[in-house]
């Protein structure tokens, strides 16, 4: 998957992040390491000018940090071992407290309030299927997702769609209504969920199909896709100008 993703997505040059405001030192965000696709954020981040520590237990929150990034993998898993870890209640905190974060795909349906379907459930055994739904999440963002809602890893593929806040006349009149003058960028979509309704003063930055799939709300932003399987910097852009 990633060796079709490095061929159909555009490579941007990077551009190196400022430092933090006012105290001439590199951003440094932390990446949930328990899980997931961490290990290709942190690369990303470093290429971007960032310092990089990753959280895998309570006592790394005791670590400064400027930004959170909540990577793709299970959410079930992630979910779980963050309740177990004891990390959940605090990380929600800081979230709430204005603690910048990314959430890609399953770190999307982590930050979400609200969550449609039991993911990937087809076969699997019903009480498998009940704690998947019962799992706990941040539950900052105020949107729903439906998990998996792409399907299972066949229906994982590579897309391009504008990328950024929509104009009030565009989401009136529908996403597919007039062109865009926002810039397409590549996305890769790997067993993803989508947006299926978002919270009052939740902003829709991107849509496939007419599904949402990228939304930021005040100090978070989240997509369904990953940009860390691409070499466009412009959602990592988007994050770091929340600092």
């Amino acid at each position: 998957m990633v060796s079709t993703v490095t061929k159909a997505a555009t490579a941007i040059t990077a551009e190196t992040v400022p430092s933090t405001a006012g105290s001439g030192r590199r951003p440094v965000i932390a990446v949930l390491a328990v899980q997931g696709a961490f290990i290709e954020h942190e690369r990303r981040l470093r290429e971007l000018g960032c310092d990089v520590v990753e959280l895998r237990q309570l006592r790394d929150l005791d670590q400064p940090f400027d930004g959170l990034v909540l990577p793709g993998g299970e959410s079930t898993a992630q979910g779980k071992l963050l309740t177990d870890l004891g990390m959940l209640e605090p990380l929600r905190q800081r979230i709430l407290d204005g603690l910048p974060v990314l959430g890609t795909c399953a770190g999307m349906v982590l930050l979400a309030q609200a969550a449609e379907g039991a993911g990937d459930a087809e076969g699997l055994d019903p009480s498998l299927v009940a704690g998947r739904t019962t799992v706990q999440r941040l539950a900052t963002l105020p949107c729903t997702v439906v998990r998996n809602g792409y399907g299972r890893q066949l229906g994982s593929f590579v897309a391009r769609a504008p990328f950024g806040a929509e104009e009030p006349a565009a989401v009136a009149s529908g996403p597919e209504a007039t062109p865009s003058t926002r810039p397409a960028i590549p996305l890769v979509f790997i067993r993803a969920p989508y947006i299926s309704q978002t919270g009052e003063g939740c902003r829709v930055l991107a849509r496939v199909d007419g599904r949402i799939v990228a939304v930021r709300y005040k100090n978070q932003l989240a997509c369904a896709f990953h940009p860390e399987l691409t070499q466009d910097d412009t959602v990592y852009q988007e994050f770091l100008s929340l600092l």
